[in-house]
Parts: structure tokens; sequence; C-alpha cells
């Protein structure tokens, strides 16, 4: 017979089939977007079985949804983001006097007039700096017409060209882009799985730039990373999957999005969670363990103010190493990225993640506390001793942890 280890002495064999399962299937915690989103990116229709598994996979957004189809996204238990081309932020629209996107903000948002199902009106994705103006009138226009709602717009990855980002240099370009549109929350992706196993140099950069900045302007940041293969990419992979989601945990990311969903009829698109005939794919099952894992984790994370991130031993250029840690004295087993985060009455935490994508590795850390090290379990959510078989991570998993302070 299998031996659980102390873990499993610790917390007996009735927890144990907690564990297994997880939260009892009846209990259906999920986060807000408000509080966490989690966006399936691009259209969705108006189609409540379509949007039923949408939600099923642990999506809180549905995605850009025409405004015929908000009465199907509350029924699915969703929201989204208002899709309509009277608000999107094209280049025609950039050169309309102030009046005219005022008007056009203001009959759009009384014809939704506070639909429980809009969260926000998509605006534009990857816009270059010569859009700012046009689209910070809109957010302004949105803001004053609707004030609950959140505009959306997508920044360029740190890899786009200078002629893409219209400044000339990415973190110029990320702050020209806070202080003069005024956004409600920084978006931007980074698409870093390639398919000969690595991972394109600049993630782990764009995330600093990105976290860096959200903390400067007190806004909370999402990252957009994928769930299909396209191009020289990757194919989805459990461990890509932790991968992406986990590192944006670590970097204190309030936010992720899936590119795409749907995967697109085009090139070499292909296994995105549905897949050209409407079937879902192994990769949604994929995305959807991955997903729920963030709703269970979610109850502990919201509470957690972002501290500090640092990698070891192998730090990337522009990253921190191990001596800026506030929190931790050692860690070994592994490659790894570690935010670190202060919880209610300065309790420290720890997201420690696997950055091997396709190794296990079991790894040992001593904090520079005394105290009790205790683990947040990210399939039932409860907080239990950090003990046993629990020293392993999976590829691209991560584990929060934190100290019981004597």
């Amino acid at each position: 017979m299998r031996s659980f280890g102390l873990v499993g002495i610790v917390l007996g064999v009735g927890s144990w089939a907690s564990l297994a399962i997880g939260q009892d299937r009846g209990q259906d915690q999920r986060l807000a977007p408000e509080d966490f989103a989690i966006l399936a990116w691009g259209g969705a229709p108006a189609d409540k079985a379509v949007l039923a598994d949408i939600r099923d996979c642990g999506f809180n957004l549905a995605g850009f949804v025409a405004v015929d189809g908000l009465d199907a996204v509350a029924e699915a238990g969703l929201k989204c983001f208002v899709s309509d081309p009277s608000v999107h932020v094209s280049d025609s629209v950039a050169d309309l006097p102030d009046k005219e996107v005022l008007d056009r903000v203001q009959v759009l948002t009384a014809r939704v007039n506070n639909h429980p199902a809009a969260f926000g009106y998509y605006l534009r994705d990857e816009p270059s700096a010569r859009m700012w103006p046009a689209l910070a009138r809109q957010v302004m226009a949105i803001r004053a017409s609707a004030p609950q709602a959140k505009s959306y717009i997508n920044l360029f990855p740190n890899y786009a060209s200078a002629a893409q980002l219209g400044t000339d240099t990415y973190e110029e370009h990320v702050e020209s882009f806070i202080t003069k549109v005024r956004p409600p929350f920084v978006s931007y992706d980074h698409y870093a799985l390639m398919d000969d196993g690595t991972l394109r140099d600049g993630y782990f950069q764009n995330l600093e730039t990105i976290r860096a900045a959200a903390l400067r302007h007190k806004l909370p940041f999402w990252n957009i990373v994928l769930s299909n293969a396209h191009f020289s990419y990757a194919e989805p992979s459990p461990g890509g999957l932790r991968f992406q989601m986990y590192t944006t945990l670590a970097y204190g990311g309030r936010g992720i999005s899936y590119f795409t969903y749907f995967t697109s009829a085009t090139g070499n698109y292909r296994l995105g969670p549905i897949n050209q005939f409407g079937d879902k794919t192994a990769t949604w099952y994929m995305l959807r363990e991955v997903n729920l894992q963030i709703h269970r984790l979610g109850p502990t994370y919201l509470k957690l103010k972002s501290v500090n991130v640092f990698h070891h031993p192998d730090v990337p250029t522009g990253c921190s190493g191990l001596d800026t840690s506030r929190f931790i004295k050692k860690i070994s087993g592994g490659q790894f990225v570690v935010g670190e985060f202060e919880g209610p009455e300065s309790v420290p935490y720890v997201m420690i993640v696997n950055k091997d994508l396709h190794r296990s590795i079991a790894f040992q850390v001593a904090f520079k506390m005394p105290g009790a090290i205790l683990q947040t379990n990210s399939y039932t959510g409860r907080t239990h001793p950090w003990a046993g078989e629990n020293i392993w991570l999976a590829p691209g998993q991560g584990m929060l942890l934190s100290v019981k302070k004597e």
C-alpha cells in the first residue's frame, strides 16, 4: 500500500478523501471578475449551451459579446465585455469630434442600461501610442456614462517593434498608456511557450515591467496567455497552462485571459479548448483544472499584497534574485520564481513556482522567520501543514505557502 507520508498522518483518512475529490461539488466557489478576471479571449455567441460550457470551464468572463447576447450571458452565470462597433476605437474613430464620441457612448450605455452581464466595453486590442488621445476620450466618456463599467484595452507585448508601439521603449509605452489613457486596469499579452520546448526570452521581463507600472499607479493587471497552438507556439499542455497561470499569480496579477477559447479556422491554429468543429478538446479539460485552482486559491490570494518577486538560482536579465527576498532564507531543488506577499496581520506568504516546463521537482524551503509552514491547497482552498509529499511540484506548478508566526 502506498504511504501518503506525514501529511496523511496529520490530516487523517477522511481528510485525504476530501483532498482527492476537491471541495464538496455542491459548493460552487467562484471568484467574481471584479476580484479576479478569468477571460475567454475573443467573441462569444449568444448560445446558452456554449456559454454554459464556458462557465463550466472555470471562466467568469465570456469574452466579447454583442448587446443582444447579454441575456444569454447572464443566464449562464457569466459577465462579459460588450462589443459594439459604435465604441470600438478604430483608426477612423480616432478623428471623431468629442461630442460624437460622447453621443455614441451614451446611446450604447443607455441601451445596455446596467445589464447584470455587462462587465464593461471592448475598445481596442494592441493600439499604438498614437491612439492614446482617442482611447483617453473613450475611457473618459464611458467613465462618465457608466461609472461601474470597465473599459477594455489590451497592450502589445515587449517583443513588439518600436514602430508598432509608437514609443522608443516598451517601458515608455506602458507608462504613457497609463498616465494618458487612465485605464481601470492594465492588460497585455505575451505568448512565450514555443514548439521547440523553450520559453521565449522576455516573458519574465514583461511581467516585471507590467507589475512595476501597475504597483506604481495602484492598478490591477491582467496577463493574456496561450490556450491554443499556432505559428511556432507550443501545443497546449498541463505544464504550460499551469506555468502561465502560476507565474501570473506569483507576480501579483488580478486577471488572466486565454487566447483563444474558440480555435480559428486559419493556418495552423489548433487545439484551442473548442476546436473548429465545435467540440471540446483535451485543452478544455486541462484549462478547466487550471481555472478551478484559481477559484480555490482566490479567497486567500485576494487578501494578499504583492511585495516582491525573485528568481533562484538562475536569474533572468532584469529580474531579482534570492538576495532581495524578504521572507525566504533558502530554497533548493529546482529552478524557481517566487512571489512574496503580505497577508492580513503582516503574515508572510510566498507563491513558489517550478519554472521547469517538463520535469517535476521536490523542493526544500526555509523561511527567515520562525513558525510552522502552512500550505493553501489549490484543489480544496483549505490551509494545512506543509509536509510529506507536498514537497513535490509538477512542471509549471505553483504552491502558496505561509508562516504561522510563533
